[in-house]
């Protein structure tokens, strides 16, 4: 018999009755019944009930161990009786009458409980992760990444891309976020940067002529932490082709998405091919570039109603430049004057000037925007919006930008309010043609609004005959369910087109030449169009595991100050390893 373990704890069945049998866990549960101790006994693939009779060596000796204590117990399967067997446990028929114990390691009292999933302060989670990885929720969770992550790469590779690994340890890149540095040793007052993303090796390896590639990558950047964003470090399904337009990236990375969410979902899920909507319209209609497919409401400009109206606020807004978005708001016929002045109130809140509205209860109509506006102009809106008798309205107005996302923003609160959201659903589209450059409103520089490796819609030509603000790029974002998975971009693989791209956004050829040296020299010697995309694996198994936040798939999560409080770091380093860096610590701002 094996030292340890003859089966695990969810192995045994009915058809074991009468096995001797060794299993090896940690005790999950106690239970003392007049005299009789039930233990549930824990491995990471499930549970066992063992008994511990009356006057029994077991009994004392499990009696006097605190549970996540670890133990080997031997012992026979017996049947459960009827009115005892657990039909939500895998080995609910069975249980395992012990007859000798051996302690492998004892526990101390818990600084959080195993069993059960009560809410727990961040802190002692994180700081104790160890334990917290215990419970089930987030013991299933990380199979599931780590079962995600396979199913990935065995998709990638049927679709004939070849995995490669880039390097960890590179060159800082002006462009995106801050980089983490790390100080060279031989180098004295020279830094490595940790790569924000294998942006310019995935391209090199297409120059090197590999044609497919993907990386299951690590990626790391210093943000601040958010929801759907884990602090310092993150991973991404990583691919880049050659010889591909955009239709072929979607091609080839839809059915890995899809299969990926029909395999650990049981949701619905979008067929290939996905959505493809364009950024302007996006803006338009969803009032953002990461909209929610599962929400119907569809937001409409309505600026030429105001437009010398009688209502003055909106006419000001509209005659000065500004635009008025109409949000409707589904048989709120019933719904109290509270809920349109809450939404005011939230919108108040939000940072905004406000959130105007029209009620309407079977066709007649309320609220101080259609007192203002006149019933016959107000009439003629509803009808021109398509709404029904006990639809209201709610109006974002202001700057293009700020009334886009006041619109959005309330697009998503009045479907979650009014239960609009469908559940059971994984709605997946492509956000296309976004802009190549964008006008940075405090300097009024023009800058990059996407990636600057992307080429523009037009190439050379339109670069030196369009307005800048005019031009697309062949960039992309896919978006599943209001959430960002990735983006990516057909490349600018031709030199002069990337030096043009670079000086309207005030990069010297110079400048080009040492900032991206290593892509800008290899495309000199003969480049192929090509193109990728990067999914982020956590926000995958974010909406896989149903999780509000990222840190609920992460094995072992910073917390949002950037610190493992597991591990105790950042921390301060040695004055010997500071004098073998050649690194002097200075004071930092006040």
């Amino acid at each position: 018999m094996h030292a340890y373990r003859t089966h695990t704890c969810a192995q045994l069945r009915a058809a074991d009755v009468g096995q001797t049998v060794r299993l090896s866990g940690w005790i999950h549960r106690k239970r003392d019944h007049g005299g009789v101790l039930f233990v549930d006994l824990r491995d990471h693939h499930g549970l066992t009930q063992i008994v511990a009779k009356a006057g029994s060596e077991p009994l004392n000796t499990l009696d006097h161990l605190r549970v996540e204590s670890v133990v080997t117990i031997e012992g026979i399967v017996v049947a459960r009786g009827a009115e005892a067997t657990n039909a939500n446990l895998a080995t609910g028929e069975i249980e395992l009458v012990a007859d000798k114990v051996t302690i492998q390691s004892s526990a101390e009292e818990l600084p959080l409980p195993v069993a059960g999933e009560a809410e727990y302060p961040e802190e002692i989670r994180l700081r104790y992760r160890f334990l917290d990885l215990r419970r089930e929720r987030l013991h299933k969770n990380i199979v599931l990444r780590s079962n995600v992550i396979a199913s990935l790469r065995r998709r990638m590779i049927d679709q004939g891309f070849t995995e490669f690994q880039t390097p960890i340890l590179t060159a800082s890149s002006p462009e995106g976020a801050r980089d983490y540095l790390v100080p060279s040793r031989v180098h004295p007052g020279k830094f490595y940067a940790l790569p924000q993303a294998p942006q310019m090796f995935k391209q090199l390896l297409m120059v090197a002529g590999f044609d497919r590639y993907f990386q299951i990558a690590p990626c790391f950047r210093d943000e601040d932490a958010r929801a759907d964003r884990s602090p310092g470090e993150f991973y991404q399904l990583d691919f880049e082709m050659s010889f591909v337009t955009q239709e072929d990236v979607f091609a080839a990375i839809e059915p890995v998405l899809a299969g990926v969410f029909d395999e650990f979902s049981d949701k619905s899920v979008t067929r290939p091919p996905f959505p493809r909507i364009a950024y302007r319209e996006s803006m338009l209609k969803y009032g953002s570039d990461k909209p929610d497919l599962r929400n119907p409401i569809i937001i409409t400009d309505v600026s030429a109603h105001f437009r010398g109206s009688g209502f003055g606020l909106f006419d000001k807004i509209v005659s000065g430049g500004g635009v008025v978005r109409a949000i409707p708001a589904p048989k709120t016929a019933e719904k109290s004057r509270k809920f349109f002045d809450d939404m005011n109130e939230w919108a108040r809140a939000e940072g905004h000037a406000g959130l105007g509205y029209i009620t309407q209860k079977g066709g007649e109509l309320g609220g101080p925007i259609a007192k203002n506006h006149g019933e016959e102009a107000t009439r003629k809106l509803v009808a021109e919006l398509g709404l029904g008798p006990d639809d209201g309205i709610f109006f974002a107005a202001g700057k293009v930008d700020a009334a886009a996302k006041l619109a959005g923003q309330a697009r998503t609160r009045i479907g979650e309010e009014l239960g609009l959201i469908a559940e059971g659903e994984f709605r997946f589209c492509w956000i296309v043609d976004f802009p190549m450059f964008e006008r940075d409103e405090d300097s009024g520089k023009i800058e990059f609004s996407h990636n600057p490796f992307s080429m523009p819609q037009g190439e050379l030509e339109a670069l030196e005959t369009q307005d800048p603000l005019d031009i697309l790029a062949y960039q992309y974002d896919i978006v599943c369910n209001g959430v960002e998975l990735s983006s990516g971009a057909i490349r600018n693989h031709r030199p002069e087109i990337m030096y043009k791209a670079f000086e309207i956004a005030g990069y010297a050829r110079e400048q080009v030449d040492v900032d991206f040296a290593g892509m800008i020299n290899a495309f000199k010697f003969g480049a192929p169009p090509h193109g990728g995309s990067a999914p982020g694996v956590d926000r995958i198994v974010m909406l896989l595991a149903d999780e509000p936040n990222i840190r609920e798939v992460i094995v072992f999560p910073m917390n949002q100050k950037a610190e493992d409080l597991m591990m105790n770091a950042p921390a301060p380093a040695t004055p010997k390893q500071l004098k073998e860096l050649s690194i002097k610590i200075v004071d930092g701002p006040k």
